[in-house]
């Protein structure tokens, strides 16, 4: 049996990983390891030593097997990172969060079926109720704040936002994205409701309540929230963007945390890890409850539990979470059929470096995802002009999406899905990584099987407005009150521009009529009694239809 061995590369590599571990705990060889360490030795060296880097921790069986750093904590002082450098976890943030509200719970203190407008009564009552559980398991439909932020003009990092302002920008919303449990849609607002939930119920911050119950019990002495973005933080790597050859500082001026803000490292986030996964969080362990999924009013299964995704990647069971706050990026993924972990932070949001993490992984964990069955192709080929009847322009209600469909010589096309679009039945196309489905013709109806299953409902409408004769119509000063902005529709070189604040314009692509497309998001405009656009609806991923109505 060889002796206990630590391997450090060399002095500005700064990588520690222990062969002793893994030869007598998981019993791998240690040349088959020591080959594969130098793999990610060699993944890991694209960080340059003069440049924002990353921190690299990798465990097995509750053992640390591998530490790498590579790059610079500070470019202006010329600080490299260290294993105690401490990076921003973005939304890795929300398992912390999620586990205070289940620790909460089992001291009796609330309840995860508990409606949220128990404790903060701030929030509009939109006529269903909105549990605890829903904001755990992103289904409470409430629009993430900083999407409607902005829809203002105002995004993230522009303002030096708190939790009371995203409570405030929530309570100004009139609608739900979707009815409380119908849908999975990603929002930061559910997060942030829970830190200030907690703060409510048990008279601590979230920072200070996850210090005394999970920092603290599971080691991690190198781990805090940003409450303070003006808080001295000892050894604090800074965050960066690159456009072109330039390098800026990309920082999270704010202090909105509980769905972000965790500051840590990625040997902390392992012992975090570690911690729960062996049932230590909790007395009893609330590894059960952390894990558990909830399922949608129609009985499907959502697969994200308490800020965790319960995942397959790569073919193998995960629990998983990404992140990205400002120039920061994270993730961390644990691989229960392997006992392995690994997690990851970055103080760049350089492109360059957006595939290491799944590099590194796919040295580690075998690809045993099964190859996809033969496409249902039909015995006879079927000609594109069957469709013509379907073409045309489309709309969706719930968020104001657009769809328009036409022929080329050689196939079908979409403005949203490109093209030519792959017929596989008389009735059915193929579209990215989903499928149209026609269901008629007279009136023109379609449906939009989104790759998790998801359905969008669309129905024909009629074309796109054009030509600056016609778009005029549209011209004119628009104010809202959940946003408590004003936008402003002008014509400039022949187009619709939206202007949201001076100095930024938005372009609107035309989809159908009264319905544009920009980017990031859908604009749609409402008519009134003179049939003349009175009130304008905004939409994006995480926030549909912002309502401005018209000035007079």
């Amino acid at each position: 049996m060889p002796n206990p061995k630590i391997y450090i590369p060399s002095k500005n590599m700064k990588k520690i990983f222990t062969i002793f571990l893994l030869i007598t705990t998981i019993k791998i060889p240690a040349q088959s390891w020591q080959d594969t360490a130098l793999l990610i030795d060699k993944i890991m060296d694209r960080y340059a030593d003069n440049a924002p880097g990353a921190q690299l921790a990798i465990s097995r069986g509750g053992q640390l097997i591998y530490s790498s750093i590579k790059g610079m904590a500070d470019m202006e002082h010329k600080v490299p990172l260290t294993k105690e450098s401490v990076s921003e976890a973005g939304s890795v943030s929300k398992q912390f969060t999620a586990a205070c509200i289940l620790l909460l719970e089992q001291q009796g203190k609330l309840s995860i079926n508990d409606d949220i407008r128990k404790y903060v009564p701030e929030l509009r009552n939109y006529g269903n109720t909105i549990k605890i559980r829903h904001l755990l398991h992103h289904t409470s439909g409430l629009k993430d704040w900083g999407s409607v932020a902005d829809i203002a003009g105002w995004p993230r990092t522009t303002k030096t936002y708190t939790n009371d302002d995203a409570l405030h920008i929530m309570s100004l919303q009139k609608t739900l994205n979707n009815k409380p449990g119908d849908e999975f849609i990603y929002s930061n607002s559910n997060y942030n409701l829970m830190a200030i939930i907690i703060q409510r119920v048990s008279g601590s911050s979230l920072a200070e309540f996850s210090r005394k119950f999970i920092f603290a019990p599971a080691g991690m002495m190198n781990t805090s929230w940003r409450d303070n973005y003006r808080r001295i933080v000892p050894n604090r790597a800074i965050a960066y963007s690159k456009t072109g050859s330039i390098y800026l500082t990309t920082m999270p001026n704010e202090n909105a945390y509980g769905n972000g803000g965790l500051i840590t490292t990625a040997e902390d986030l392992l012992r975090w890890n570690n911690f729960y996964l062996q049932g230590k969080f909790g007395n009893p362990s609330l590894l059960s409850k952390q894990l558990t999924t909830d399922t949608f009013n129609n009985g499907n299964k959502n697969n994200y539990a308490a800020g965790l995704f319960l995942d397959s990647i790569n073919g193998n069971r995960a629990i998983a979470h990404s992140g990205a706050t400002a120039g920061y990026r994270a993730n961390m993924e644990y691989f229960p059929d392997a006992d392995l972990s690994i997690a990851w932070l970055s103080n760049t949001s350089q492109q360059d470096y957006a595939d290491i993490f799944g590099k590194v992984r796919n040295l580690l964990i075998k690809n045993n995802t099964p190859p996809l069955p033969p496409t249902d192709t039909p015995k006879v080929k079927i000609k594109n002009e069957i469709f013509i009847p379907y073409l045309g322009a489309y709309g969706e209600s719930k968020a104001g999406i657009g769809l328009l469909l036409y022929m080329k010589p050689n196939g079908i096309y979409s403005v949203s899905n490109g093209g030519p679009l792959t017929p596989l039945s008389e009735t059915t196309l193929s579209a990215g990584r989903g499928r149209i489905e026609f269901l008629s013709s007279n009136p023109r109806r379609l449906r939009f099987v989104n790759a998790d299953g998801r359905v969008d409902n669309y129905y024909g409408v009629d074309s796109a407005i054009t030509g600056v004769k016609n778009l005029q119509q549209y011209a004119g000063i628009y104010y809202s009150e959940e946003t408590e902005t004003t936008i402003t529709a002008v014509i400039k070189r022949g187009q619709l521009l939206l202007v949201p604040k001076v100095g930024e314009e938005v372009l609107l692509v035309p989809l159908y009529k009264d319905g544009f497309s920009f980017l990031g998001g859908n604009v749609f405009f409402e008519r009134d009694k003179k049939n003349q656009p009175a009130n304008l609806y905004v939409s994006n991923a995480r926030a549909r239809k912002v309502l401005f109505v018209r000035k007079k």
